[in-house]
């Protein structure tokens, strides 16, 4: 029973840390078109950044968490601006605008993972904070893993609400359903599409900085998680925030349950098997709508 809660605990924590990382994705990719493949390396740079403040200024975490959801924000809103807007402008956003966005942010991959490899070397970091063991049920999980899980419970449920609740969050839903009819009612695409974009770059350094409290990182590991974060985004539906949501648990979950009853070894392998899986069945994802 209490092996049981263990990897009940295990897998809803990574998998909110996989769902909250694929749901900032979910929304450069569903809504702004972007296929952001400097993804994952926003999330190591928040990580280092965490780690930096820790150990050479003794800022917490938390505190860290507070200052990279505005930093996060601006910075991609910034790369939109400068870097992805004159290709929205010369492809009108149209279907070419995936394929000169997978090159501009190949090239950036390597121009963040550059910039982290010059500061904190090729090798692997980590540091100790929240790390003490915490009794759920009888299961022992430690501390900074439920931090993380209730951000992410927090900024699903908050993700939610805008969507659903506010004309700003219909505005976005109708940007990633209709880009070519929502000018018709008033909506600045090109707007929103920037603005969207920055939001799921504050979500992906708010995941950085708390996978940094327990994930042992290099600056070479973003690849690692823009590819999770795609399986998440397909699986799920892409522009789809509950398939993000689900997904991503069926991630952690079954990581979970085969690096503690197999071999930590097949983790990448059981990813690409679920990910198979799940598109033979439903190959517009699990919440996704099939292109007639």
């Amino acid at each position: 029973m209490q092996l049981l809660v263990e990897l009940l605990l295990f897998g809803l924590t990574l998998g909110g840390l996989y769902a909250m990382v694929a749901m900032g994705l979910t929304l450069q990719y569903g809504v702004a078109r972007i296929m952001h493949l400097a993804y994952g390396e926003w999330l190591i740079a928040a990580a280092f950044c965490a780690y930096g403040l820790f150990n050479w200024l003794q800022v917490s975490p938390l505190v860290t968490l507070a200052l990279a959801l505005p930093v996060g924000f601006a910075v991609n809103w910034l790369v939109y601006q400068i870097l992805l807007t004159p290709l929205v402008r010369r492809t009108k956003a149209g279907p070419a605008l995936e394929v000169d966005s997978l090159l501009a942010t190949f090239g950036l991959l390597f121009v963040v993972q550059g910039v982290m490899l010059v500061i904190f070397g090729g090798a692997y970091h980590s540091y100790s904070y929240a790390a003490e063991a915490v009794s759920v049920l009888g299961a022992a999980i430690s501390l900074n893993r439920l931090i993380m899980f209730g951000f992410a419970v927090v900024a699903a449920l908050s993700l939610f609400a805008f969507l659903a609740c506010t004309r700003a969050g219909a505005a976005v839903r109708a940007v990633a359903t209709a880009p070519g009819n929502a000018p018709l009612v008033g909506i600045d695409v090109r707007q929103v599409s920037a603005l969207t974009f920055a939001a799921g770059g504050a979500l992906v350094a708010a995941g950085g900085v708390l996978a940094s409290m327990f994930l042992t990182f290099s600056a070479s590991m973003g690849v690692l998680f823009t590819m999770k974060a795609l399986i998440v985004v397909i699986m799920g539906g892409v522009g789809n925030v509950a398939g993000a949501l689900v997904a991503g648990l069926l991630l952690g979950f079954s990581e979970t349950l085969v690096a503690r009853l197999i071999d930590p070894g097949l983790t990448l392998a059981v990813n690409y098997l679920l990910f198979l899986l799940v598109l033979m069945w439903r190959p517009a994802g699990l919440f996704g709508r099939p292109v007639r």
